[in-house]
């Protein structure tokens, strides 16, 4: 176990973070790892429902991507638009900063917009002269180190094939791998998570127990609970269906591991040695150094497991991040 920033670090050449999607979602490779025998075995995506057993559930997060991402009219401001305060009122990060202080305008689509207030994470409450839907002419917020703009492609494949609840700003990345026809062999259900854009800001602190995360919107129904409280395994489908999971459970004190249904804010920050109550086991996505998704999977198998197996990933040439490979953590 570690809290330090430094000891969540690994090297990987740039050429390994994958660009742009497979042609086909299912032909991903795929990372097994079995935590108790702390052994490796490389698989394909499409090899998955070998190792789901009877009474298995996958959890999926069906939030969908937003196409939050707009400029100015001039092009000189970028702006990622989170949430709808009211009618012409809206939360957004907006890129440069140093431009758009209280009181500094812009337009987009030939509407007017003020700052009205600046937020200590540096997001900016913005006010339109008029009501306007900022995401009828936006594009995909791709990740920063995709360093692109997106296209028809990422319209597509930037957001999940089961993707049907509005309002993240980046994508449950793990998800994207599936097809509607694997879904149909696995037993599986959803809950929601938002992915705000605090999944992509990095951990300043070198005592990783000093950062705090973002607040993200989640619910879990109650057929979803339901169909959780009843299964033998619970495979989570990526570290968003992590944070619900073990969040819905941590509001019932009485019974270790039982979700209940609620709907709500998380800002769960999972770093070892946390302890799990509802997930068996993970399909996840290959992660950042030093990143909190980086540290919840280490909580989850081990640091120093994570790290060899990394350091493997990289020797075998495994695609990374939101469009590359994944990993089966068992």
């Amino acid at each position: 176990m570690s809290a330090r920033l430094s000891d969540y670090d690994y090297v990987l050449p740039r050429e390994l973070i994958a660009q742009r999607p497979l042609e086909r979602r299912q032909d991903s490779r795929m990372m097994v790892l079995d935590r108790t025998r702390e052994r490796i075995e490389h698989r394909q995506f499409c090899d998955l429902t070998a190792f789901v057993r009877p009474r298995d559930l996958l959890v999926l997060n069906d939030t969908r991507v937003l196409a939050a991402r707009r400029f100015s009219d001039d092009g000189a401001v970028e702006f990622l638009f989170l949430e709808r305060l009211g009618p012409k009122l809206w939360k957004c990060m907006l890129t440069p900063g140093r431009k758009m202080r209280v009181g500094a305008a812009a337009s987009i689509d030939d509407i007017c917009l003020r700052v009205q207030k600046v937020d200590g994470d540096g997001s900016r409450i913005v006010v339109f002269d008029k009501e306007v839907d900022v995401y009828a002419g936006g594009s995909m917020p791709l990740p920063p180190y995709l360093n692109r703009p997106s296209d028809e492609t990422d319209a597509a494949r930037y957001q999940t094939v089961f993707a049907r609840e509005p309002g993240a700003v980046a994508a449950p990345t793990a998800g994207l791998h599936f097809t509607s026809e694997l879904l149909k062999d696995i037993p599986h259900t959803f809950v929601t998570l938002h992915v705000g854009p605090g999944t992509f800001l990095p951990v300043r602190s070198e005592d990783i127990a000093g950062h705090r995360m973002h607040a993200e919107r989640f619910s879990i129904s109650r057929k979803a609970a339901d169909t959780i409280n009843k299964a033998q395994r619970i495979v989570a489908v990526g570290t968003t269906a992590v944070r619900v999971l073990e969040t819905a459970t941590r509001t019932n004190k009485l019974v270790r591991g039982h979700v209940e249904p609620q709907s709500g804010e998380t800002d769960l920050f999972v770093y070892p040695p946390f302890v799990f109550r509802v997930v068996d086991a993970l399909l996840t996505n290959f992660h950042l150094p030093r990143s909190t998704l980086l540290m919840l999977v280490s909580a989850f198998a081990g640091r120093e497991f994570i790290l060899h197996a990394y350091n493997e990933a990289v020797r075998e040439r495994y695609r990374f991040y939101s469009y590359g490979d994944c990993m089966l953590i068992l």
